[in-house]
């Protein structure tokens, strides 16, 4: 609908469209929304690359520590854990499905296979985006509506190198250590499962990831997650930084839509970006 300023009264009086105004409507949803996507894609890659020249400075090195335990350790803890199930779940799956056709021997292999490649970089990168993506999105987030980033601009301190650089280079640094750990965790919970739990030989167990595991797979599923890890940390950050700009809402609103924002863009690119590197790779 158009509105048309009336000269003499000042008044605006609502001049309906007709009918092709409906027809393009889907399509004038579809472009604006296909145009926002390309714009924040766009804004937000420059956003990485301006962090990243920002890298190299001093006392970054402290920060990058400091943001490799925050993301990193604290993160270790429930990583363990759901790798222990994860593993679990696989191996006891697995196992029922093989002996169907005597094929049993191969557990350790698909076990380790299946979370070396898949399972391990994508429920890695998903849990630390839950754990550690959504506060990092929250404290920059907040920091930004509260005028602390103003306030490092006003006494010349980089924001993108105080704030933002540290937190993409831990992160980068972070995924691949955590998801070693997964995958480590999750082949001896699929051995607990299999070995001891059901009986397979633990001799023909861990021979069968020793024969079919080879460096190649081991790769693949660390570039998967340093994409993974590139993907969450500029999304997060990205997010955060620019919370005070949200359109839908103000203040402690805008930080908490945000940070939901942040996670559910974030899981969504890991899924999306995981079959993108994956059709590369093969």
């Amino acid at each position: 609908m158009a509105f048309i300023t009336n000269s003499q009264g000042g008044s605006k009086n609502e001049t309906k469209g007709g009918p092709g105004a409906l027809v393009l409507l889907p399509f004038t949803f579809v472009g604006r929304t296909v145009i926002d996507w390309v714009d924040n894609l766009g804004a937000a890659t420059i956003f990485l690359f301006t962090a990243l020249t920002k890298t190299f400075g001093r006392k970054q090195l402290f920060k990058i520590v400091e943001q490799i335990y925050y993301i990193g350790a604290k993160s270790i803890t429930i990583i363990m854990l759901v790798s222990l199930f994860t593993g679990m779940v696989l191996g006891l799956q697995s196992y029922h499905a093989l002996v169907k056709f005597g094929a049993q021997g191969a557990l350790g292999s698909l076990v380790s296979l299946s979370l070396i490649m898949e399972l391990g970089p994508v429920l890695t990168a998903i849990m630390i985006t839950a754990r550690a993506g959504s506060a990092i999105t929250a404290e920059i987030g907040i920091q930004r509506i509260s005028e602390q980033i103003d306030a490092l601009h006003t006494m010349r301190i980089n924001p993108l190198r105080y704030l933002v650089s540290p937190k993409i280079i831990a992160a980068i640094i972070s995924f691949p250590l955590l998801t070693a750990v997964f995958d480590l965790v999750g082949i001896i919970g699929g051995y607990i499962s299999g070995v001891v739990l059901l009986g397979v030989n633990a001799g023909v167990y861990l021979h069968s990831i020793q024969a079919y595991v080879d460096l190649r797979d081991i790769i693949n599923g660390f570039i998967k997650v340093i994409v993974f890890a590139v993907i969450v940390s500029t999304v997060c950050c990205y997010q955060g930084y620019f919370a005070h700009m949200r359109k839908d809402s103000h203040g402690a609103q805008a930080v908490g839509l945000a940070t939901t924002s942040a996670v559910v863009l974030s899981c969504v690119l890991i899924l999306v970006s995981d079959y993108v590197v994956t059709s590369l790779l093969i």
